[in-house]
């Protein structure tokens, strides 16, 4: 099957002239018609759109003119990258129906790289979960199990790439919404550095710590996509003005020589078994490869997840302030006055994990609250950037399990801590704003995927794919079974 093909395979054969882009958009396409009635991973399709740009790229190769290594390979993005040609919902009822009037810097460098954009995908409402359960229209399946959660809450972009309706996806990553969906889809998610991709277009979460990448299935193709994606942007004054490297010259170089630590407080009570032993097995194969493997610790992982989920929210709280029914997006019909219009747009546009979020930022903005609750996590989180530097400086990466659990039942996590309890073990590097990487790791007894968890330093995702890669190298392709 033509889309079984990695984004860079698929680029090979377009250079050979054994298919067209406008037939592997074709065979996207036929493909989201047959399995996405029970992946679910779309909340929008452009067939016309991405066609025309598949046309578009053909001729540009007939002329010999390439617009990049991907030009022609069909991808989605998650529904928080702004669109001009499909509505922008990021998962909510409140934005439902909208129309960005500009496309997301992303967006703009994919659409120049000659991509064949094939649509909006599902995405836990704001961003926020860790399942796609909280998407205001309907969850996505995991294609290894349809009775499971991807993940999330990139759950559409990594479901998509998984169940071979695209070649290629973009997610965000705030806490984990890139790796974790990765690691339970059996793809690589790489979330850069904060501030390596521009923010510009991207509905905001939390602002210091939102960060567009990529979900492919190989390291080959995340190298590839960040190359398009990566580097400055006049429209955001945090997209860090550094150089853009060639992710993809080393990525065949090996581990050898290379020092790899383990962090001990990332195997602690509460990892699954299988979990750990799948890890523990890859730790062994790094060795054997020539890596030397370093004990290392990062003594303030107890504190992330109340830091995270406190500075989190307080920024939610914040860029949710704009949705108030006046200017964008839902505005209730029931509204007698503008403090109830207020009242009643936001109560009906949001959904309950929103509101949670906002009502706990809010609270620990308030006065009164803001030296005990917001002030102390961001000396905390200073604490736990400062044990990410010494760590790292003593080895080139740091390696680790994703998730600390295997793909669970959807509905399974009803509690709200049981939920965020699920990012623990990534949303440590987001606090630090270091790049990280999660990549394929085996499988389960049941037949479930496990990510390995790779982090590097700031601005040096290229590495990051080299060790990536050099795993990778070792590993059976196994596909969803779908």
């Amino acid at each position: 099957m033509l889309t079984d093909a990695s984004m860079l395979e698929l680029s090979k054969q377009l250079a050979a002239r054994e298919v067209s882009s406008v037939e592997a958009t074709q065979a996207c396409l036929k493909r989201i018609a047959a399995v996405d009635g029970k992946v679910r991973a779309f909340l929008a399709v452009d067939a016309e759109g991405a066609l025309a740009a598949a046309k578009a790229s053909d001729a540009r190769r007939a002329g010999g003119k390439l617009a990049s290594a991907i030009d022609g390979v069909p991808v989605a993005v998650k529904d928080l990258f702004c669109t001009v040609d499909l509505p922008t919902t990021a998962g909510s009822k409140i934005l439902e129906g909208f129309r960005s009037p500009y496309d997301a810097t992303v967006v703009q460098r994919l659409r120049a790289a000659g991509t064949p954009m094939l649509g909006k995908l599902n995405v836990d409402e704001f961003a926020m979960g860790s399942s796609n359960e909280s998407s205001a229209f309907h969850p996505t399946h995991n294609p290894y199990d349809l009775t499971r959660s991807p993940g999330g809450s990139s759950g559409g972009s990594a479901a998509a790439v998984a169940a071979r309706e695209v070649f290629g996806a973009m997610g965000t990553d705030t806490g984990g919404s890139i790796r974790q969906p990765a690691a339970m889809t059996n793809v690589v998610g790489l979330k850069p550095t904060w501030g390596r991709v521009s923010r510009f277009g991207i509905v905001a979460f939390a602002s210091s710590l939102d960060q567009a990448g990529p979900l492919t299935r190989t390291v080959a193709d995340a190298a590839a996509m960040l190359q398009v994606i990566a580097g400055e942007d006049s429209h955001d004054s945090t997209c860090a003005r550094v150089p853009v490297p060639d992710f993809s010259k080393d990525l065949e170089a090996g581990v050898k020589g290379l020092k790899l630590g383990v962090p001990r407080e990332y195997f602690q009570a509460g990892l699954d078994p299988e979990v750990e032993t799948a890890v523990r097995a890859a730790i062994a194969k790094y060795e054997s490869l020539g890596a030397t493997i370093v004990d290392v610790s990062l003594p303030h992982t107890r504190y992330a997840l109340a830091t995270y989920y406190v500075l989190a929210s307080a920024e939610a709280s914040s860029n949710l302030g704009r949705y108030d029914g006046v200017r964008f997006g839902h505005r209730s019909k029931d509204a007698t006055n503008l403090r109830t219009m207020y009242e009643k747009s936001r109560a009906e546009g949001f959904g309950p994990e929103v509101k949670r979020r906002i009502l706990l930022g809010t609270f620990a903005l308030a006065s009164g609250y803001y030296d005990a609750y917001y002030l102390k996590a961001q000396k905390v989180r200073t604490l736990i950037q400062r044990d990410f530097t010494s760590a790292l400086a003593q080895c080139d990466a740091l390696i680790s399990p994703t998730s600390p659990v295997p793909p669970f039942k959807l509905g399974e996590k009803s509690e709200p801590l049981q939920m965020y309890l699920m990012d623990v073990l990534t949303l440590p590097a987001s606090l630090a704003g270091v790049p990280g990487l999660s990549v394929p790791c085996g499988f389960t007894a049941a037949g479930l995927p496990i990510g390995l968890q790779l982090l590097g330093r700031p601005f040096e995702e290229a590495p990051l794919l080299r060790i990536a890669r050099a795993w990778e190298r070792e590993q059976p392709v196994v596909s969803a079974p779908l």
